[in-house]
């Protein structure tokens, strides 16, 4: 079953124990329109019905069979009960005059009591209360297993049919030498999928060495990567192993492949080839056992066919490929996701028990996540420290799917795309055509927000004015 079907809205159950047939069909009158009502009469029957019918809450009077006139029965079913389930949710029913009894229930695990004669409007509000703290408790158990489930897998959330075979692809590689692709949108979790194979590999125990090949100048990269000899090129002045080397006995995760320069994509298939390499500077060839995976958000394709990457090394690196999809095409998990990190950022804030209302729910639905899970992951963030009541609400998330518009659109693609669109150009505008911030801002790369604007036909502001006055 899914997380979704899980979590699907439906009326909470609610179990009465009570020895007077007259009052039970009362109760269950009054109370059914907002609940489904399950009855007892009895300690037996009680602790059978609350086993079979799991209810979210139990209105239990403490006057049960053989001895209604004490409290005694009462107690011990409530003791049964929480028994069944710790966290269950009991009211207990007294009279006027019976506090003590009242207090040696509520320390006994009850949740809350009620004195006879019972005011509806009270005891309406007491078992909303009830059912919302079921469902929060409920939900969050639900959380922890799934994370725990995830854990195997360096934290990966996700319960949809789009990451089951992903979580399987990584058990199966995991347990080979052989080089694996990951592809996929930024923000989709790629180094996690990286450190997840090498967490399950026999190699665990060594080190997960990472680089982001766009991220560092050409004429370092070379160092970085290769390491260098002493005197070398001005600045060398001791010998330094690069990261290759490092990852000796481990994983070396080489991101964005896609950007490394093609003198570089060279010695990189000599290494995968021969598992040798030279230091800059050095000639001694060095024997390295490292698993190498790779990962990009570029069409690597497109790229050979153009001669910005080489082929050779292409299917060196893609003896595995690892496609992980956008967060739009795993709507089963954005509610799983998003109740995952509220609960951590509410924790660290100091704000537990915050919740969605009914509507940021639907407008994370609705949103088409360009920034796929770490954009998610910034906006729940940032809501938690922006809300102020015990709900989250749209204007928290700043999502509004109102101010899309979407009604040209043809197709899911065409909407998308729209919404890409509109999403990147307001973001330009905000900070004046400047890449760096607007990519930031809308949990992007920068190479990503430039194939975007390409392919969506972006122009900065300001781009267009300086090509007329040149």
């Amino acid at each position: 079953m899914s997380f979704c079907h899980s979590i699907k809205i439906m009326n909470p159950t609610l179990l009465i124990v009570d020895d007077d047939e007259e009052i039970r069909a009362q109760m269950k009158w009054a109370l059914s329109a907002d609940c489904d009502v399950v009855l007892a009469g009895d300690r037996s029957t009680a602790i059978e019905t609350f086993r079979n019918e799991k209810p979210s809450a139990v209105l239990l009077d403490l006057g049960l069979p053989p001895n209604p006139g004490t409290p005694e029965e009462g107690l011990a079913t409530l003791a049964d009960i929480l028994a069944a389930d710790r966290c269950a949710k009991v009211v207990v029913i007294t009279g006027q005059n019976e506090k003590e009894i009242a207090l040696r229930a509520i320390g006994g695990g009850a949740y809350d009591f009620l004195c006879k004669p019972i005011e509806m409007e009270e005891l309406n509000h007491l078992l909303k209360r009830c059912f919302h703290v079921a469902d929060l408790e409920r939900e969050f158990a639900e959380l922890q297993n799934l994370v725990g489930d995830a854990d195997s897998f360096e934290g990966i959330l996700g319960n949809s049919a789009r990451m089951r075979p992903i979580f399987e692809m990584i058990r199966k590689v995991a347990t080979t030498d052989a080089p694996v692709l990951i592809l996929g949108e930024s923000g989709t979790g790629k180094e996690m999928v990286a450190h997840a194979i090498h967490r399950k590999s026999d190699r665990q125990k060594g080190q997960f060495v990472a680089i982001n090949c766009g991220a560092i100048p050409e004429n370092l990269l070379e160092s970085e990567l290769f390491g260098h000899e002493r005197g070398a090129f001005t600045g060398a002045h001791v010998q330094r192993p690069g990261r290759i080397e490092t990852a000796d006995g481990g994983t070396l995760f080489l991101d964005e492949i896609g950007e490394m320069p093609p003198a570089l994509q060279v010695k990189l298939l000599r290494f995968l080839q021969d598992q040798t390499i030279e230091r800059v500077g050095g000639r001694e060839e060095i024997r390295i056992n490292a698993r190498v995976i790779a990962a990009t958000n570029a069409d690597l394709k497109k790229n050979m066919a153009s001669g910005a990457f080489r082929e050779d090394l292409f299917y060196r690196l893609a003896v595995v490929q690892i496609l992980l999809p956008p967060l739009r095409e795993r709507e089963e998990d954005i509610h799983l996701l998003a109740k995952f990190f509220l609960h951590r950022f509410a924790t660290d804030a100091d704000k537990a028990g915050l919740a969605f209302d009914a509507d940021a729910l639907r407008a994370l639905n609705k949103h088409s996540w360009p920034g796929n899970v770490r954009e998610l992951e910034n906006s729940i963030r940032r809501a938690v420290i922006l809300a102020e009541g015990k709900r989250v609400t749209t204007k928290d998330l700043e999502l509004n799917s109102g101010e899309i518009d979407t009604n040209g659109a043809v197709t899911i693609k065409d909407a998308r795309e729209a919404v890409e669109r509109q999403m990147i150009q307001h973001a330009l505008r905000k900070y004046s055509g400047k890449i760096a911030p607007a990519a930031v801002e809308l949990g992007l790369s920068r190479p990503t927000i430039y194939e975007l604007m390409d392919k969506l036909g972006i122009v900065r502001p300001g781009a267009e004015l300086a090509k007329n006055t040149k």
